[in-house]
């Protein structure tokens, strides 16, 4: 296969006309007569040229700006990550003309998230990459993009709204099952379960009915408690737990919808089954010390990685980016957890 790389030159003169005429094809720019445009477009053809879009963006000092909402990681661990996932990807395509600036908000105030998107929107920039907990506030956003035309994406959690959109993350539904079998292998037959959600969003009931459907769909006819927590003085959420266990004494199993099992395995005195998300450094401790069964990997450094990297090239290169991009969901026990951490 002929390798050569061709310059604007040589195409000019296999085709037998100018340089100028040869730009003025590749960028479609200026007029050309149907003749000469054929000339070109067989060479073009026949050595197989591929434009080169880095150098393309580079020679126009083309800018783009990527802006990043993001729930605030002083507020809540499970966002470090995600934070180090944006600014590694920043880094790496910033020689390419590509900004990326994060707006932070508090994750449960929707005053703060609402000053925060419009912060963002208002700097006019190209894309916006969110990461919502705020569910109701997050459907302004796609009118407030669509109106300035800036490309919307989404990481981590679902936004059901009509409109189309792009989404990086996990099947949440599918780890909710994934949790009920894990935990139906884990338990006796006909015991009583329950699904905990801390500080509770709309991404987790997601996870609870894909949990319930399993059950059902497998003819299990286990019992499933369903029980929200708030997270306010750690004595009050200890108190809480206590008294729900309390209450139902006969629990056998806990699924907990996202990154806080180590609050329920801390404060549960009784000998259960636990599965949670995240690789939180809590979690990860009471993991290797069995006070956790299993966790579930949502890999935020990757999704918010890969939320600036899918946009950025799409700018650059011209690659198109699908609606859903679905990671896959591992299961971390005690004797893996060394291998999947910074992923």
């Amino acid at each position: 296969m002929d390798r050569k790389k061709y310059t604007i030159k040589d195409i000019a003169q296999l085709a037998g006309v100018s340089k100028g005429t040869v730009d003025r094809v590749l960028h479609k720019r200026g007029k050309v007569s149907k003749g000469a445009e054929q000339s070109v477009r067989l060479v073009l053809e026949q050595i197989d040229y591929q434009p080169n879009p880095i150098a393309r963006n580079l020679k126009h000092n083309k800018l783009y700006r990527i802006c990043v909402l993001l729930p605030n990681p002083k507020e809540d661990l499970y966002w470090i990550p995600a934070h180090d996932g944006l600014l590694e990807a920043a880094k790496e395509y910033k020689s390419f003309g590509v900004t990326v600036k994060p707006y932070f908000y508090h994750p449960y105030d929707q005053v703060s998230f609402r000053q925060a998107c419009e912060k963002a929107v208002e700097s006019s920039p190209d894309a916006l990459l969110a990461a919502t907990t705020i569910a109701i506030e997050s459907l302004d956003i796609f009118k407030h993009c669509k109106e300035k035309n800036i490309l919307l994406a989404f990481f981590n959690n679902h936004v059901r709204a009509k409109q189309d959109r792009i989404f990086i993350g996990q099947d949440l539904h599918q780890s909710g099952r994934i949790a009920a079998q894990l935990l139906s292998k884990l338990v006796k037959r006909n015991a009583i379960l329950a699904v905990v959600h801390f500080d509770k969003e709309q991404h987790m009931q997601l996870k609870e009915d894909g949990f319930r459907s399993y059950f059902l769909e497998q003819h299990i006819s286990d019992t499933i408690i369903s029980k929200s927590f708030l997270t306010g003085s750690d004595t009050d959420v200890s108190a809480e737990i206590n008294s729900f266990l309390v209450e139902n004494d006969e629990i056998s199993g806990v699924f907990v919808t996202n990154s806080k099992a180590h609050i329920f395995a801390r404060h549960c005195k009784k000998d259960i089954v636990l599965i949670g998300y995240d690789l939180l450094e809590p979690n990860i401790e009471l993991l290797k010390n069995g006070k956790i069964d299993f966790l579930i990997h949502q890999k935020p450094k990757r999704q918010a990685y890969l939320g600036v990297g899918f946009l950025a090239e799409h700018f650059l290169f011209g690659k198109p980016i699908s609606n859903e991009y679905l990671l896959p969901i591992d299961i971390i026990s005690s004797e893996n957890v060394s291998y999947h951490l910074d992923v």
